[in-house]
């Protein structure tokens, strides 16, 4: 056999050996992949949609199953909270006429958790509400003006936030009595360097906008551009951290009322009953479970309905 017989094929070969060729050359050839960087960021998007839905959904559940009761707590066919009679003292729940069953003097739990929610919510809202403010109107001016003022309230915060809270709460408690009016603007004046410290990030962000350096030029007072250009666009975010200190108002009062510094009877908070109820934890289980639980409910609805809201996804404008 000559080197000619196997020499390459000539320009003049058959068609079908080089198409051939063709098509094993390009089956070596790795395809392009189908998943690309904007189906991954939708699906991502999509992903945190989907959570920020559910925790709204199931935070909206597990509150309004404890608020809506409490609400209705004056109108429902529930025993006094606060009468006794021995003779039912510490019966099971689901006993007739007593679906949570009663406590060591025979008085209803349903119906002091109910009513004693009243009372935890509305030192929690109130306090919430005055932190808020306190908070908003703090860190928004720290964070617009600056210099010295800002110099003054950074070190405030940063001087309450290292101090024990709970030991701090107690001592104001002590000074100045366990009365409504003072635990609601305790736990308020606890809670609000968080709202000011977020506050002042976001002010000394919306500051350096173009719009505020347009205000200016326009000869706007700087209370003015403050009020009602800067903060209407940081009050969301701001709104969406007081809620979440919801949920921490009500555990701070009934830690307070549990060591005996909450709302003097006949007031009965959630701590205090399960602070009455601890001494017949191993044969009365319902007297702290139940309550506990009520709390525990409240607590993980507000924190998932906030999560939630501050999860989802902001929507585009149109053409942007």
């Amino acid at each position: 056999m000559s080197l000619s017989d196997t020499a390459t094929p000539s320009a003049g070969s058959s068609p079908g050996i080089s198409s051939g060729l063709q098509t094993e050359t390009s089956a070596r050839k790795p395809s392009p992949s189908a998943v690309t960087k904007e189906l991954i960021a939708k699906a991502a998007a999509t992903r945190r949609r989907i959570s920020s839905r559910l925790k709204i959904r199931v935070g909206i559940v597990c509150t309004l199953l404890v608020v809506i009761p409490i609400m209705l707590a004056g109108f429902l066919p529930l025993p006094d909270p606060n009468h006794q009679d021995l003779a039912q003292r510490l019966l099971p729940p689901l006993t007739e006429g007593h679906l949570f069953g009663t406590d060591q003097l025979g008085r209803d739990l349903l119906s002091r958790v109910l009513h004693g929610g009243q009372v935890s919510l509305t030192i929690g809202v109130l306090a919430v509400v005055v932190s808020g403010v306190l908070g908003v109107i703090a860190g928004a001016a720290a964070g617009y003006f600056g210099g010295r003022l800002d110099t003054v309230v950074s070190r405030l915060i940063e001087a309450q936030m290292s101090l024990p809270l709970l030991m701090m709460l107690l001592l104001v408690v002590a000074l100045f009595g366990a009365s409504i009016p003072v635990i609601t603007f305790v736990i308020a004046i606890a809670q609000w360097p968080e709202v000011a410290r977020l506050t002042r990030s976001m002010v000394l962000v919306e500051r350096e906008k173009p719009y505020v350096s347009a205000a200016r030029i326009l000869g706007l007072h700087r209370v003015q551009i403050l009020i009602q250009h800067i903060i209407p666009n940081v009050i969301k975010q701001a709104t969406l951290v007081v809620l979440l200190l919801l949920a921490q108002a009500v555990l701070l009062e009934s830690a307070l009322s549990f060591l005996g510094a909450g709302p003097q009877r006949p007031f009965a908070t959630w701590g205090r009953i399960i602070s009455d109820g601890q001494d017949y934890i191993t044969t009365a289980w319902w007297l702290v479970t139940l309550p506990g639980l009520v709390i525990v409910l409240m607590v993980v609805g507000v924190n998932l309905f906030g999560d939630g809201l501050r999860d989802r996804p902001r929507r585009k404008k149109k053409g942007a």
